[in-house]
């Protein structure tokens, strides 16, 4: 560490004293490691694209979505980039047209990539994002420049690869899957820009993950935790194997605090690659938040020094460790503590948080009564969104409304949600994937009692309910409204809801 600021690094020591589960056994991992040290404009308005009013575009990408839905689901994992590996050689190679920075984890990874993203616009970078699922439109996936590319690009982008799509289907045992498209299209779409940088997230897991055939100069792994346990492990270290699949030889690996034995994994595969390692709570952190009207004040050590006085409009403390990932992983890109330990331009970091939008992700829609939507789909999910809500907003009464998907742990999610849920909504979206609302209820009743949990099959009815039950039982207009469950259930709430 620097000399320069011994009173700041005072107070960065408890940042390490405050790290929890560390192993002394990993300094065995670690010393054969490189470890990374700093000693050497916002888009505006709604984030989620709208349907669009053309009335032949509105068709045109129907049809799109439809030819897509006939693919093979995205929530399968096939062992293999074989295919998706033969759509970029036909393609060209596109995903080698830009640098990338590629982001996996369990939770936190889109609203860590949108944070990247923010700090790369305000440095004047072009940018390409991809992330998935999307809460309302698929066009949200595939952005540029912090703003999802239009349906008519959108269309245009399919009709493009399409040709190239039915060649790799018809020499391959198994057609391209709807997700192995989609990240066809984007690497095609951000090479066509051209963008100077691209920001990708992992659709599931790591190694056999249909994005990981870019060679990221930066990988970010933010928290790992138990989610798809059928498909890539059942503790958070078989499923750090799979995730740190996107640690690629020579690469700076940005790594958010996780459990140790996910930590040793991932240490392990960065020595093994020769990659450099900056871990949160040793070489970048959160040193301080407060919450304000609105989010939260933050003062971050990333790995050139200390950036105090930052806003970031979203609520919650792990928001606030996604933000220190996120500034650290966009310091590692520009070469801080590798090349030169000076720090981004404050100001221009202070811009880029301060219009950082996350949709979905405790995201206020509504006041009188507050309705906060959030997209916690696994109970580490669950237990940091009933923390943030419990911080950032007095609510005197707090009514949930949960609709999940087939295969998640609901008794989990349900359980850490009961101590601030006075009663609970359950209801379905319209997946086809989605849990039955007689059987999540039979989950509820179980958590919560019979006389706090009540049953609305429809998503239009179960909101009503909530909301005239936050009405009814308010005390001075203090209580709330809580949806929550997965990611399609808070985007077809946005929509029944829209957006204040």
């Amino acid at each position: 560490m620097s000399e320069q600021q011994p009173e700041s690094d005072d107070r960065f020591e408890e940042i390490i004293d405050a790290e929890t589960g560390r192993d002394p056994d990993l300094a065995v991992i670690e010393a054969g490691s490189r470890t990374l040290r700093a000693q050497a404009g916002p888009p505006q308005g709604d984030p989620v694209p709208a349907r669009p009013e053309d009335p032949e575009v509105a068709r045109a990408l129907r049809e799109v979505e439809e030819e897509l839905a006939g693919r093979w689901g995205e929530t399968k994992l096939d062992p293999s980039v074989s295919r998706i590996a033969a759509l970029m050689d036909v393609l060209g190679e596109p995903q080698r047209a830009y640098p990338s920075l590629h982001v996996t984890g369990t939770n936190g990874k889109t609203s860590t990539a949108r944070m990247i993203e923010a700090l790369l616009n305000a440095f004047e970078l072009r940018t390409g994002r991809y992330t998935s699922p999307h809460v309302q439109s698929v066009t949200e996936r595939i952005s540029l420049d912090g703003q999802p590319i239009s349906a008519e690009r959108f269309v245009e982008t399919y009709q493009d690869v399409k040709p190239y799509v039915e060649m790799v289907d018809a020499a391959e045992d198994y057609r391209l899957s709807f997700f192995e498209v989609l990240t066809g299209m984007a690497y095609a779409a951000f090479a066509d820009a051209p963008v100077d940088a691209a920001v990708v997230e992992v659709g599931m897991g790591g190694t056999w993950d249909a994005t990981n055939v870019i060679d990221g100069s930066v990988a970010v792994i933010t928290p790992i935790s138990l989610d798809h346990t059928d498909r890539l492990g059942s503790t958070p270290g078989e499923i750090a194997q799979e995730k740190g699949g996107i640690i690629k030889p020579g690469a700076t690996v940005i790594l958010a605090q996780q459990p140790v034995d996910a930590a040793q994994v991932l240490l392990k595969k960065a020595v093994e690659v020769d990659a450099t390692v900056a871990r949160e709570g040793m070489e970048f952190g959160v040193v301080s938040r407060e919450v304000a009207v609105g989010g939260q004040h933050l003062t971050l050590r990333g790995l050139g020094g200390e950036y105090e006085d930052l806003f970031l409009p979203l609520y919650g403390a792990h928001m606030a460790h996604n933000a220190a990932v996120a500034l650290a992983a966009v310091e590692a890109f520009f070469g801080i503590g590798a090349q030169h330990a000076r720090p981004l331009d404050v100001d221009t970091v202070r811009k880029a948080f301060a219009s950082v939008t996350s949709p979905g992700r405790m995201e206020v829609v509504r006041r009188s009564p507050t309705v906060v939507l959030d997209a916690a789909h696994n109970p580490a999910g669950a237990a940091v969104t009933a923390e943030a809500i419990t911080e950032s907003f007095g609510f005197s009464r707090l009514v949930g409304v949960v609709a999940a998907s087939e295969g998640k742990d609901v008794r989990g999610v349900l359980e850490a949600f009961e101590p601030i849920f006075a009663e609970v909504v359950v209801t379905e979206n319209s997946s086809h994937r989605a849990l039955s609302a007689d059987e999540l209820a039979s989950v509820a009743v179980e958590v919560f009692g019979a006389d706090r949990v009540q049953v609305e099959p429809r998503l239009d009815d179960a909101l009503e309910a909530a909301i005239t039950l936050a009405e009814e039982e308010a005390e001075y207009g203090g209580a709330g409204v809580l949806v929550t469950g997965s990611v399609i259930t808070v985007g077809e709430a946005r929509l029944l809801l829209r957006r204040v």
